[in-house]
């Protein structure tokens, strides 16, 4: 899995860096590519409907609100997703913050793109074992009105903390930090993009995860 520096450079919020600004950031993608590489779980479960919204009976799992209808819709199953960078990952971000900061900065923001990496490499694995089946966007609890504190049920049905090392915070954040959750709903009919991304996010302004220079990995 590589980081793409461009992502890397959104969250930097300098999409339109200079040269060398773009050669630092890239030094530091490979850095860090070099070091470790993104892990990741999921499990598929099948998909209910009810008034209160979309049910996963093997996980116990409620995701109530309009956006889990609208993107399981056509959905019987659908796959929980959890990738990490680790704890290595912050280790490596606090040594970094007590030498260099500005390094340190870009640092994080490929650490965001390069757990983003993880979950698109997550989510090719599941369309390659479910070729005949096609799939609907990623979407993370936090995004739009799928609770946050989702998280420590979707960790639950995963075994997280024990697979992988993520547990959730009292804010529901995760730990390590560049850790995300999804999940990618599985239709036998094509499905539509329903989602484009943080600017059309309900949340748009008060995200928890952009709060920490990260997403929800949409």
């Amino acid at each position: 899995m590589n980081i793409d520096v461009s992502e890397a450079l959104r969250y930097l919020r300098a999409v339109n860096a200079d040269k060398e600004t773009r050669m630092a950031v890239e030094s530091v993608a490979h850095e860090l590519e070099a070091k470790l590489a993104p892990k990741y779980v999921w499990r598929e479960f099948e998909v209910v409907f009810r008034e209160d919204g979309v049910f996963l009976p093997d996980a116990n799992l409620a995701l109530p609100g309009a956006l889990a209808k609208k993107m399981l819709s056509a959905c019987d199953r659908a796959a929980l997703l959890l990738c990490t960078l680790g704890a290595e990952f912050d280790r490596l971000l606090r040594m970094t913050q007590a030498r260099d900061m500005a390094r340190a900065v870009m640092l994080d923001a490929c650490g965001s793109a390069y757990v983003e990496a993880g979950c698109a490499e997550a989510e090719r694995e599941i369309a390659r074992l479910h070729s005949a089946l096609y799939l609907s966007d990623r979407f993370s609890p936090g995004y739009g009105d799928l609770p946050l504190d989702l998280q420590d049920d979707f960790l639950a049905a995963l075994n997280g903390q024990k697979r992988l090392g993520v547990t959730a915070l009292p804010s529901h954040l995760l730990a390590p930090a560049k850790s995300v959750t999804a999940i990618i709903g599985l239709s036998g009919q094509p499905q539509e993009a329903k989602i484009r991304g943080c600017a059309f996010c309900a949340l748009q302004g008060r995200c928890a995860y952009r709060e920490r220079g990260t997403t929800c990995a949409i």
